[in-house]
């Protein structure tokens, strides 16, 4: 498959992008601002949160991590929009990723905006961030591992490789929960909400269909594809969850995205249908390995793909990843009678 190249909407954005640098904050448009907000030892390297001006305040798109780094860009950038975090009318979540989240309660205790997310996201708050609820979380991850064929040696390393993330977070349960279609009451804006899950569950996007914008969060982005994974937390097939999504967003008429990550861009539906034509080459490869493997476990599928390093290189957290999203094309073959998984500890897929 081609690579297909979309067109950046601002070029010194993914100049920084590409330079390993910070982008400017940036006024996108009148009323309508791009604040890059560092995240802490990660390649994406930061998260670009939305300001939307109103007429007493500002609303954002995203929070941030919960660092001091993090709330300090998010004041500079908004002070440079001219207004404070005090001036936070409403904080929008996407999803409820510590990248987009974290930072959310913070803003809250400082401003008293209210925070909004999708239901199906804040169903999964507690078992994600309270401490009493947690172990059990790891340990349903360390079940579906086993089940998928980690060795033991990694297994508990694997289970438990996100833990580290979760002090980045400042547990916040929203004010408004936002379904599919809602309009935000938000004046001077048209903003409406589109589900779209598979990358979480309840993951929003936010359409301007006056200023044909498209606020993405992770759900299309211009150069690389989010993590669509099976975990405990995740449906039984979000791949197809994910899939139906972006066909749902293809459909919008939008002149530009504006992602959670990398840079604004143009050509909504062409990146769309890369996307979708990237998943069926996975599908293709995965469905050729179980084929020439019968009888393989998810796990022994995940180490004989492509993928943009070497198996070996890759850190714990991207190999519990990678599995992950192995089974979540395993079961969307699955679901078209492509595989069959017989279920055991561990499981083992068959063709059809």
């Amino acid at each position: 498959m081609s690579k297909f190249v979309v067109t950046a909407a601002n070029e010194a954005q993914r100049a920084a992008w590409l330079d390993g640098t910070l982008p400017a904050v940036e006024r996108v448009r009148p009323g309508l601002w791009s604040i890059p907000v560092p995240i802490p030892v990660n390649p994406l390297r930061y998260v670009l949160v939305y300001a939307l001006e109103l007429p007493d305040g500002v609303a954002i798109i995203d929070a941030g991590w919960n660092t001091d780094e993090a709330y300090d860009a998010l004041a500079a950038g908004l002070a440079k929009a001219g207004y404070a975090i005090t001036d936070v009318k409403a904080v929008l979540v996407t999803h409820i990723h510590p990248d987009h989240y974290g930072l959310a309660g913070r803003v809250r205790e400082a401003s008293g905006a209210w925070i909004a997310l999708h239901p199906a996201d804040a169903s999964l708050l507690s078992d994600r961030y309270d401490d009493e609820y947690v172990e059990s979380l790891v340990e349903r991850e360390k079940a579906l591992l086993v089940r998928s064929g980690v060795p033991a040696q990694t297994l508990g390393e694997l289970a438990g490789a996100s833990m580290m993330i979760r002090h980045m977070v400042t547990m916040a349960r929203p004010d408004r929960l936002v379904e599919d279609g809602d309009r935000l009451d938000l004046p001077g804006w048209d903003l409406r909400a589109v589900w779209t899950p598979g990358h979480s569950p309840g993951h929003l996007c936010f359409v301007s269909d006056e200023r044909k914008v498209l606020f993405s969060g992770d759900h299309v982005l211009a150069r690389i594809t989010p993590i669509v994974a099976v975990h405990p937390q995740s449906g039984p097939n979000p791949l197809a969850d994910y899939l139906d999504a972006l066909l749902a967003v293809r459909k919008l008429d939008v002149e530009e995205v504006l992602p959670a990550h990398e840079y604004r861009f143009m050509e909504l539906a062409e990146r769309v249908d890369y996307v979708i034509g990237h998943h069926e080459e996975r599908l293709a490869e995965i469905a050729a390995v179980v084929a020439a493997h019968d009888g393989i476990t998810c796990w022994d599928i995940a180490t004989r793909l492509t993928w943009s390093r070497p198996w070996e290189t890759i850190q714990p957290f991207m190999r519990r990843a990678a599995n992950n999203e192995t089974l979540a094309h395993l079961a969307w073959l699955e679901a078209r009678g492509r595989v069959v998984c017989v279920q055991g500890e561990p499981d083992v897929w068959h063709s059809m």
